[in-house]
């Protein structure tokens, strides 16, 4: 049986917690952001949970 590939894409955007749950970065603070409220951009600096609508795809593609 061979083994199966990380996707490497995917393995420097998520991250696995202890529990097993991923996660993620916050979307929306690379550009644009000269329009956005002091307020806005840095509660985009916490990272968050995946959905649970994500959690099958993603799981399949960081398998380890």
């Amino acid at each position: 049986m061979p083994k199966v590939k990380t996707n490497r894409s995917a393995a420097k955007r998520f991250s696995k917690t202890g529990s097993g749950q991923i996660k993620r970065s916050k979307a929306g603070k690379n550009h644009f952001t000269g329009k956005k409220a002091s307020k806005s951009i840095r509660n985009l600096r916490k990272s968050t949970l995946l959905s649970s609508a994500d959690m099958d795809r993603i799981s399949k593609i960081l398998p380890y």
